[in-house]
Parts: C-alpha cells; sequence; structure tokens
C-alpha cells in the first residue's frame, strides 16, 4: 500500500519542483524539437565557410568561420559567430553574436554586434519572431518593427524585407550541419548562407567581443 501511494505523489511532487522555478515560455511542438537540437549543442564550435555565391557577398568567400554556443539558458542560446579578417586584432572579426531566445509567441532571433572595445554598434539587436511553428529542423524569423525602424534609421533601405533562417541538426545526429541563411521578400535573388560541420568540433575561440 505504502509503494502506491508513493506512485501515486510522485506526479505531484514532480509537478511541485516544475512550479519552483523560473518559467520557461512553451513552444509548439516542432518548435520544442528544434530548441532541443540547438541546445545540444552548448559548449562547442565547429568551423565552416560561406556556401553561398551572391557577388554581394564576395569579401567572405573563403574565409575561415566558427560558430561557438559560448551561452546558454533555459530560455536564451548564444551563438558567437567568428569570422577570419586579416585587418581585425588577432586575425579575427569576433563582432557578431546571434541570439535565439525563447518567447510567449514562438522563437526570435536576434544579432548583437560589438566593437572590440565591447560597445554596442549603432546597428545591433536587430531580426525577428517566428510567425509559424517551422520543423524541428528549420526556423524562419522576418524581420520585426523594432529592426524596421532601426534599418531606416541607419539607411539599411535593402534589409527592410529581410528574412533570416536557422537550420540545425541534433548534436547527436549523424552528418549533423548547421545554417545560418539570409533572403529579403522583396528581391528573390538575395541570397547569404553559411554553413559548419557540426559533427566535428574544434577548439572554442576567444569570446565574442563585449562578452
Amino acid at each position: 500500500m505504502t509503494h502506491i501511494r508513493a506512485l501515486a505523489l510522485a506526479p505531484l511532487i514532480a509537478l511541485a519542483a516544475c512550479a519552483s522555478t523560473p518559467d520557461v515560455p512553451r513552444l509548439a511542438p516542432s518548435q520544442e524539437r528544434f530548441w532541443d537540437a540547438l541546445s545540444s549543442h552548448c559548449g562547442n564550435a565547429y568551423e565552416g565557410g560561406l556556401a553561398s555565391s551572391d557577388e554581394r557577398d564576395a569579401d567572405w568567400a573563403g574565409k575561415r568561420m566558427v560558430a561557438h554556443w559560448a551561452d546558454c539558458s533555459d530560455t536564451r542560446v548564444a551563438i558567437a559567430f567568428h569570422v577570419e579578417d586579416a585587418g581585425a586584432p588577432g586575425g579575427w572579426n569576433r563582432s557578431r553574436t546571434w541570439l535565439v531566445s525563447r518567447t510567449a509567441d514562438g522563437l526570435r532571433l536576434k544579432h548583437d554586434h560589438r566593437h572590440e572595445d565591447g560597445s554596442e554598434d549603432a546597428v545591433t539587436q536587430y531580426g525577428g519572431d517566428t510567425l509559424s511553428g517551422g520543423t524541428p529542423r528549420i526556423q524562419d524569423f522576418p524581420v520585426d518593427a523594432f529592426s524596421i525602424a532601426l534599418f531606416e534609421r541607419e539607411g539599411l533601405d535593402a534589409s527592410l524585407t529581410n528574412v533570416w533562417r536557422v537550420e540545425v541538426d541534433h548534436a547527436e545526429a549523424e552528418s549533423a550541419r548547421f545554417a545560418y541563411q539570409l533572403t529579403r521578400r522583396n528581391d528573390p535573388t538575395r541570397l547569404f548562407r553559411v554553413e559548419f560541420n557540426a559533427s566535428d568540433t574544434v577548439a572554442p575561440p576567444p569570446p565574442a567581443w563585449g562578452w
């Protein structure tokens, strides 16, 4: 009888434990699986490079790139994006960090841009929120109102219809990949895409600027 009573109480105990932890917004099932896949890489770093061929990105071609899951919590994953740059201190531009967060309405992607001294760039914290459940592997982030206002203020009219995409396989998947992509709704020719081999870790780089 005691054993049966203990089994009956177990779900209540688990529920009480959950209630004592900070609230974590619930996501659609496909986004929960995406979040699990994204979070499975926490602490890891992967090497990659430019996968698209848009002439507007010619300066990116052939450069080494590293994506480092530098900071993770129950509600945010920060991925530092390091780009080889001979003109930058130490030969690397460490100004960019992608921030993926859980919200009450889905997932949010923001871009944290910093200078070497850690101060924020004039164009930073732009991005967007998901408008659908996406898939367990792919989530799209159309530009949000804050970012549109920022781009208009900074004269970046070409970015007013940006759509960012994040693709990720679970760290335990065979031939796991991670990709970041930019397209524009008003320009079907625009494609910027970088891909990383998420099956083969590399040594984590120094922290991104300001982190």
